[in-house]
């Protein structure tokens, strides 16, 4: 495993993070806990969650990662977690307001059986809580000791920028942001990196493999595989964009090029993400601890620039030209395909 510094921070964490999106469920606890072992056996000391992940059990998926470490000497890793999106039905259960940060933040606490956090994550920008509330009620559980560095995901520049701000003057480090960003989903690429170097915040990216698509496993006309992302309640949503023959044909042009540098396409992909100097950490899921272990080969391999080139060319269709997303007004993921409060 490759370890590497979040951002200009003094904290380290494991190139390849391990993350329970969909993975971590009450119907599947047994092989959460024996990928969470995979991922330590392999050198993963960073594993990522959210108080809404187990989505309709909402906690869920905390609870079972707080169990699956529970007996690991908690200073060997690093707990992530996020705040904002609904988990409960109330007006207060959503957003970055200093209530539903506070409750949260002991809900998590009390979920994954620890006494801090390492890095608490605001899960989207609150357009309708004032910055300064926010950054306020974060910084205050810094100073309680439950909180040790801040993070934002899929925030704007601009909004990142602010935050920023704040946390200069309250004196809380603000060391993360945490994007999608995979060979077909670059946004982050023209404006925020370049932010976020400046300030000094490093990149926790999340679906290297674009929801499983850069694994090849789609075919271009074929049946979606039994039990996959796209079939999923809360995965299809995501992974639907990059189901089109075009994109399909195009991830098959990848395979000569995996192929000749000894890599599978899943490992080429993420190796791709971890090329760029920005990013501190891939986020990878995964159903079976085989799977997790063949992932994390990854970690630690470089692409040479010709065969970055060859990527960048396959990624081209005749038709519909780059197939890769560039646009950087695409950065957060719309609030209509996250999962909603459900009881």
């Amino acid at each position: 495993m490759e370890y590497r510094r979040l951002g200009t921070s003094g904290l380290t964490i494991s190139a390849i993070a391990y993350g329970n999106w969909l993975t971590h469920t009450r119907e599947a606890a047994e092989i959460a806990r024996e990928c969470v072992t995979a991922a330590l056996d392999e050198g993963i000391t960073t594993f990522d969650t959210a108080d809404v992940y187990g989505s309709p059990d909402y906690g869920s998926a905390e609870k079972l990662l707080g169990a699956a470490l529970s007996g690991v000497r908690r200073a060997s890793v690093e707990i992530l977690t996020k705040v904002c999106l609904p988990t409960g039905p109330g007006p207060n259960d959503k957003g970055l307001s200093r209530k539903h940060i506070t409750e949260s933040c002991n809900a998590s606490l009390r979920n994954l059986g620890t006494d801090y956090i390492d890095l608490y994550q605001a899960h989207r920008y609150d357009e309708s809580t004032p910055l300064e509330e926010t950054m306020t009620a974060f910084a205050d559980l810094v100073r309680q000791g439950k909180v040790l560095y801040l993070g934002v995901s899929e925030w704007s520049p601009a909004q990142i920028e602010a935050a920023a701000a704040y946390a200069a003057e309250l004196k809380v480090p603000l060391i993360s942001n945490q994007p999608q960003y995979s060979m077909l989903w670059r946004v982050i690429e023209k404006e925020v990196v370049p932010t976020c170097t400046r300030l000094g915040i490093g990149q926790i990216v999340f679906s290297p493999v674009a929801q499983g698509v850069l694994t090849g496993k789609y075919l271009p006309g074929g049946q979606r595989p039994v039990e996959s992302r796209a079939e999923h309640s809360h995965g299809a949503r995501f992974v639907g964009r990059y189901l089109g023959d075009p994109v399909l044909a195009a991830v098959q042009r990848l395979r000569p090029i995996a192929d000749e540098t000894g890599l599978g396409l899943s490992q080429l992909a993420i190796a791709w993400v971890l090329q760029n100097p920005a990013v501190s950490s891939a986020v990878i899921g995964a159903s079976r601890p085989d799977q997790l272990r063949e992932n994390t080969a990854a970690a630690g391999r470089r692409l040479d620039q010709d065969v970055l080139d060859r990527i960048d060319a396959a990624l081209v269709d005749e038709l519909h030209g780059d197939l890769a997303e560039r646009d950087p007004g695409k950065i957060a993921t719309p609030f209509d395909v996250m999962p909603a409060w459900k009881a």
